[in-house]
């Protein structure tokens, strides 16, 4: 049995299947109630090391800072200071690094619930993260949780959920996660213009100076991002974010695209400056903003029924503003399967990750 060409609908279900199924988990050895790992500031923890071939299908985590409601709390943004970590096969580098709440779908160290169909923030207050991509391996599958607290140790519970097969499938992209930041994106100074000039007049025919999501090479393909973005303008006037094109330059074309949008919006799949949360199966709001597009806003667009295919390399960008004129703080994850190895990609340090302050 391989991997084979089962799915996961409601049609496949009753297809019968030899594969074996397993689960990594923090339940307490001992038989008592003590299902978690403490995990220390500063330390590394393994979660799964797997032999294969397999495929992780389910990773399910929840994650508590003891002390974050005693006053002058520290660490509170623990979510960007958590860092998740995949490596397949051996590899030098990691195929995924992420703080670990931007990974499952919002940034700015915030949960809410939302239900997409690869990641959800479930009840109690989105707490309990899950992850549905799949995510085969031929022979070694290592899971690890990064924990850059400045102070408190964390208790982390979790599933990684998986299966093995006889034989490993030479036709399958390894998965991978990535993240991003620019605060804040190099706009430029309103100056003498008009909020209309500012906002949406301008030129931008070369694509250059986008916010990217992602620069990967080999071949595989691209299935989706979170973007977050935090309103860094302050203003009475008209402030929406949200004017830039998406821009996706596939195997090193030049501009213009193979894709180019027309909108933040329209890339996430919505329209018209939207105020409102949302979430569908591939797309949606979780965090809308406040007034004016105020404060902290989080999108994601899944392209799992329309996954962006490359054969050499990608190029996932979008504009910060129409014409690149706005100077906010983006930050993304975005996700794709390709071969190894991979352009390898680091993570930036802790004091770069934090999200800005409540009170800015």
């Amino acid at each position: 049995m391989t991997y084979g060409n089962h799915g996961s609908s409601l049609r496949d279900l009753p297809r019968l299947r030899a594969s074996k199924r397993k689960r990594v988990s923090s339940y307490d050895r001992t038989g008592a109630n003590d299902d978690r790992l403490t995990v220390q500031p500063g330390t590394t923890v393994t979660l799964a090391d797997i032999e294969g071939p397999g495929s992780i299908n389910h990773i399910w985590c929840t994650v508590a800072l003891p002390q974050k409601d005693v006053p002058d709390a520290k660490d509170v943004d623990y979510l960007r200071r958590l860092v998740l970590k995949i490596t397949w096969e051996d590899q030098e580098h990691p195929s995924v690094l992420v703080p670990l709440g931007d990974f499952f779908g919002m940034g700015h160290a915030k949960t809410a619930n939302f239900v997409s169909a690869p990641l959800q923030m479930s009840p109690q207050d989105g707490k309990g993260f899950n992850s549905w991509f799949h995510m085969p391996f031929a022979s070694r599958a290592k899971v690890e949780l990064i924990s850059e607290l400045s102070a408190e140790p964390v208790f982390f519970y979790y599933y990684v959920d998986y299966e093995l097969f006889e034989s490993a499938a030479d036709d399958l992209g390894y998965f991978h996660a990535q993240w991003r930041r620019e605060r804040p994106t190099d706009g430029i100074e309103q100056g003498t213009q008009s909020n209309r000039e500012f906002q949406v007049e301008g030129v931008n025919d070369t694509g250059d100076g986008n916010y990217v999501l992602l620069e990967a090479e080999g071949r595989g393909h691209y299935v989706g991002c979170v973007l977050n973005i935090r309103n860094l303008r302050e203003t009475s006037d008209w402030n929406w974010y949200g004017e830039g094109d998406d821009m996706i330059f596939i195997d090193g074309e030049a501009f213009p695209p193979s894709l180019h949008g027309t909108g933040t919006e329209d890339y996430f799949n919505t329209a018209w400056c939207p105020t409102q949360t949302y979430h569908a199966p591939y797309h949606g709001i979780t965090l809308p903003g406040g007034d004016n597009w105020s404060g902290e806003i989080s999108l994601y667009r899944f392209h799992v029924e329309d996954p962006i295919t490359f054969t050499e390399s990608i190029r996932v960008t979008i504009e910060h503003g129409h014409a690149n004129k706005r100077s906010d703080d983006f930050s993304s994850v975005a996700y794709w399967y390709q071969t190894l190895p991979h352009r390898p990609f680091g993570l930036a340090p802790v004091e770069e990750r934090l999200p800005f302050p409540e009170a800015w």
